[in-house]
């Protein structure tokens, strides 16, 4: 998330620092802000004096807040394993929590959990699993998406968020364009300070005229960042630096904070913003939503008595026009770390974003039923990345925006629709148990369904109709199935929110070698009494043996044609084997939604199965050895079931002549266990094979 709105938020993650009496010229840099500045001078001081603690804190910080996390990672890694000067080993436990967000973003979460355990237990919570939270986070990776995403057409190189939208017209933040041209540029960020814009858009939210400012009431040379409007439209609350006169308004310890302002619009023009009352100089009062009836403004707030950094708060709104006094939401909702950006639904529900909840990297959106103020649902993909996310808001019933820093330093904005439940709810499924080579039913077959904690959640032996329905919640299950003359399997799977979906467990006959036994008489009279069966014998195998020269003959024709033909994907031969030369087949962030560039690619492979109707082919997914075995096991199934459920149904390539299978991160072409590898090498890991296995 671009700091120029965590200046609304936050001043820095860990305020303690420790400086020498003499401060150095990446010192005054630091604290005034300057991160990118105070980066480069404490390069240049670390190349002097080594690996010192306190530039160690301060560089890694300001790495941290610039987004360059690579960076922050390179210096977190020495100050949390002790390799810098001096006997006092000891660090602040914030740089731990630190840890878990940086590694989070660069894809390493089950790395970064060890951090967070690790920040959990010196803050003396007892009974965080890393384990659990292994899971957890991979169960928000497995969900099936409940949104689609686009970014709006209306962003710019710069940044913006905050994006609210009022009939045909939608308003944001963003540091696109300075206040004046003689205006000071934003410390933490060398661009611009905030300000609000407008602009009209289609039903498409494209744009349909130019993009302005909404006057010079509302906006200032200072940061004027997240918004709300009562249901009229006729009333402004606006997240504003705390001045006056136009000048900043500093505490004690020389922190400019973010209060809330209101601003009314009569005639069509807005009034100057004023102070709400429970403001206070000493702390940050941000992110301002209303209920749907406008009777009560929720906020975050790092004022005293919360349970850590920013938390979310209410009031109530009198119809005086005064405020109640402010109330914490909860430990439900709020953490010892940070929850922002609040938002309420029509239906009364609570949008936000938080690092103190389990998510999938930095600032996720969570969602909780206001009502009960229940433990917080993620998201998960694609609303949530493993950067930041926030300031979601909904304009009707399934649509809206939120921002996110996934694709670059600063922010845009994403249109989203939602077509899921977000909420959870039981689903009817249909399992079965079905012959790998015949696909029919397996009579009198035993099955049993586990569910993620390994209890027993049904158990039977089945009928001729070796199938069973069952209502149960989406998430991850462990299908067990075992008959008579067949092997025993397990198959993990991932129960999507859909009705009536099918789930088969194929299972193999065990194998029998066949027993061959040859026998050599030397009576001359049997010899002859079945001198006449042996020449019927050897005509029948004069005959196989050359309708057999035949096919290897026809075989040996195809496969040099298949080698041969260069329209479409290319069939190479590899230790003995042909393949498809193909592509990378690329999928979204750890989903296995078949991306647009993908699918042109396989679309070129159908062609050329349609032109080889005797072809058969093996689907092999192998992902990179980020994440667990389990985990990447499910994923690299689900893409390789992915990517032949799209050549059937979308390339009409029969779906019996395609076996997939996913191999997880178990055959790696770069060891990564024991380098540290590029995002190059898990890209290489990360492939598709099409083998040819029949033809």
């Amino acid at each position: 998330m671009m700091k120029t709105k965590i200046v609304l938020i936050i001043t820095i993650l860990i305020t303690q620092f420790t400086f020498s009496q003499k401060k150095s010229r990446a010192d005054r840099f630091f604290e005034k802000g300057d991160y990118i500045n105070a980066a480069e001078h404490y390069e240049e001081e670390l190349n002097q004096e080594g690996y010192t603690k306190s530039i160690l804190e301060n560089i890694a910080t300001s790495y941290y807040n610039t987004f360059q996390f690579k960076q922050a990672y390179r210096y977190l890694k020495v100050l949390t394993s002790g390799k810098f000067y001096g006997k006092d080993k000891a660090y602040d436990n914030g740089y731990n929590f630190m840890m878990y967000q940086v590694l989070s973003a660069l894809g390493e979460y089950e790395k970064s959990i060890e951090y967070l355990s690790l920040y959990k237990t010196n803050n003396a919570v007892r009974d965080f699993s890393t384990s659990d939270a292994i899971s957890t986070i991979e169960d928000f990776k497995l969900k099936d998406d409940d949104y689609t995403i686009t970014s709006a057409s209306f962003n710019s190189e710069s940044s913006e968020f905050g994006a609210i939208k009022q009939g045909d017209t939608v308003y944001f933040a963003s540091d696109r364009q300075a206040y004046s041209p003689l205006d000071k540029k934003y410390k933490w960020t060398h661009r611009p300070f905030l300000d609000i814009y407008t602009v009209k858009v289609d039903q498409d939210n494209n744009p349909v005229s130019e993009i302005e400012k909404i006057s010079k009431e509302i906006n200032s040379k200072l940061h004027e960042g997240n918004f709300c409007f009562t249901a009229d439209g006729n009333t402004m609350y606006i997240s504003k630096s705390n001045s006056e006169k136009g000048k900043k308004k500093f505490d004690s310890i020389k922190n400019n904070s973010v209060h809330l302002y209101k601003a009314i619009k009569i005639d069509g023009k807005w009034t100057t913003p004023e102070k709400l009352d429970f403001n206070d100089v000493n702390y940050s009062v941000v992110h301002p939503s209303l209920s749907a009836d406008d009777s009560k403004l929720y906020f975050s707030s790092n004022m005293p008595g919360g349970y850590g950094d920013f938390d979310i708060y209410v009031v109530d709104v009198n119809l005086d026009g005064t405020y109640g006094a402010p109330t914490n939401l909860g430990p439900s909702i709020n953490t010892e770390n940070r929850e922002q950006f609040p938002f309420i639904s029509r239906e009364g529900n609570l949008f936000f974003s938080s690092n103190g909840h389990l998510g999938l990297g930095m600032m996720d959106i969570f969602v909780s039923e206001l009502g009960g103020l229940i433990t917080p649902i993620n998201l998960g993909a694609p609303i949530n990345s493993s950067y930041d996310d926030f300031s979601m808001t909904y304009y009707n019933d399934t649509d809206g925006f939120f921002a996110s820093n996934r694709n670059k330093v600063g922010d845009d904005i994403y249109t989203f629709s939602q077509i899921g439940d977000i909420f959870p709810k039981e689903y009817r499924a249909r399992f079965e148990v079905r012959d790998y080579a015949s696909d029919n039913y397996i009579a009198n077959a035993d099955a049993i369904l586990y569910n993620n904690d390994n209890e027993k959640i049904y158990e039977s032996q089945l009928d001729s109709i070796a199938a069973f329905d069952l209502k149960l919640f989406p998430g991850r299950y462990n299908f067990k199935a075992s008959a008579e003359g067949y092997k025993t399997r397990t198959k993990p799977l991932v129960a999507k929110e859909k009705e009536e979906e099918v789930y088969v467990i194929y299972l193999d006959r065990v194998g029998k070698k066949d027993e061959i036994t040859t026998t050599e008489d030397n009576n001359s009279n049997n010899s002859r009494n079945t001198s006449s069966s042996n020449n019927t014998e050897r005509t029948k195998t004069d005959e196989s043996s050359t309708e057999r020269k035949k096919e290897e003959i026809t075989k040996t024709k195809l496969r040099e044609t298949l080698l041969a033909d260069k329209d479409g994907p290319p069939v190479i031969e590899k230790n003995g084997k042909l393949y498809f030369k193909m592509p990378p087949i690329y999928f979204d962030y750890d989903k296995w939604n078949i991306r647009a560039d993908s699918k042109k690619v396989l679309d070129k492979l159908a062609l050329k199965l349609e032109r080889y109707k005797t072809v058969y082919i093996k689907i092999s997914s192998h992902t990179d050895s980020r994440g667990t075995d389990s985990y990447n096991q499910v994923l690299s199934t689900k893409r390789a079931e992915s990517t032949r459920n799209y050549l059937a149904l979308v390339g009409y390539v029969n779906a019996r002549r395609m076996k997939f299978i996913g191999f997880g991160e178990s055959q790696p072409l770069i060891d990564c266990d024991n380098k540290a590898c590029t995002e190059d090498d898990h890209q290489t890991n990360r492939r598709s094979e099409f083998e040819i296995v029949k033809f």
